[in-house]
């Protein structure tokens, strides 16, 4: 997919487009960031697009209200997760992005490391805890520096990054309030860089990688969304074959998923071997001013506005819609 590729597109077969944003999952303020970002491209590009909250509005209102496909901008759970998805499958309505149980599965990192090393793909050892003293246990067997996370949260939320065994507990309860499940990771010092994708099955392509520069390798909720301290680097400046791998392993990862339509897969390099290894994907990839999916794809020629056309314009289901009732 390219930039000259973008322009076949027939914005008014589009039809009319909801654009959904915001939501109730703690990602709300940046969903609300990247919708209204959409919804300009979308317009200035002349589609029939209209803003769509929904936590302020049932979905079933889609249907009465004649829209034909929808741009999910949602993030975090009750949008990234397979929920909102099914409730499209179910209305009828095209959507962007991959569908119910790619959604689901992405969004549970333990899931999709489980089938990623099911399918041969590297991701750094990890436990499931219940307790702090199972992440004490758990720092014991993954060794410092380990992160602890929420299983099913994204953005950075809940994460703590431990060097030492007495932040264990309160890392824990950190994760826990974010959600039930947690878990922790062993850390991979080296490059941090992130890969988007596009398309689905074997026209699915990689875009070029992002490699991230954090303040002290902080790359944390503040310094993703709302500081100018951050490096992104495109070209990344790895060595050529690198990059190549980098985006053979994520087009992989993408399809070990059966993902379609776009995602965002982060990576870590391991600074001693160069080896790649896979932390977890995004289905439904941030769209604000600090994203990356934009930047990655603006290296190929392609605008913010005509990424959002083209995503829009691989809207699917899953199943084809339920037959209307007699």
């Amino acid at each position: 997919m390219n930039a000259m590729e973008n322009n076949v597109i027939d914005v008014k077969a589009l039809g009319k487009v909801a654009v959904l944003m915001g939501g109730r999952s703690a990602e709300r303020e940046v969903s609300l960031m990247s919708g209204q970002g959409v919804l300009a491209a979308l317009r200035s590009k002349g589609v029939d697009a209209h803003a769509f909250d929904p936590a302020e509005r049932e979905l079933g209102e889609l249907k009465g209200e004649g829209f034909q496909r929808c741009f999910i901008a949602l993030h975090g759970r009750f949008g990234e997760d397979g929920t909102v998805q099914g409730a499209l499958e179910l209305l009828g309505i095209p959507y962007t992005g991959p569908g119910v149980m790619a959604s689901s599965v992405a969004m549970d990192k333990l899931m999709t490391k489980r089938i990623w090393l099911a399918e041969g793909l590297p991701t750094p050892a990890w436990r499931q805890v219940r307790s702090a003293q199972d992440t004490l246990d758990a720092f014991q067997a993954l060794g410092a520096p380990m992160i602890v996370k929420p299983v099913r949260e994204g953005s950075t939320i809940g994460l703590t990054k431990v060097l030492a065994a007495e932040q264990c507990a309160a890392a824990y309860a950190l994760a826990a309030g974010q959600d039930p499940m947690v878990m922790c990771e062993q850390f991979i010092a080296g490059d941090e860089v992130t890969c988007p994708v596009l398309g689905a099955g074997d026209q699915a392509r990689a875009l070029p990688v992002i490699r991230i520069v954090a303040p002290d390798g902080n790359y944390d909720y503040q310094n993703k969304y709302f500081t100018d301290d951050t490096q992104y680097l495109v070209p990344c400046g790895l060595p050529e074959g690198e990059e190549a791998a980098i985006q053979a392993l994520v087009l992989k990862a993408y399809r070990a998923l059966d993902c379609r339509g776009w995602a965002r897969a982060d990576v870590m390099i391991d600074a001693a071997t160069r080896k790649p290894w896979l932390l977890e994907i995004n289905t439904s990839p941030g769209m604000t001013g600090h994203s990356l999916v934009p930047m990655s794809a603006r290296a190929t020629g392609l605008s913010y506005e005509d990424l959002c056309v083209a995503v829009l314009a691989g809207a699917s289901l899953d199943n084809a819609p339920l037959p209307q009732d007699a």
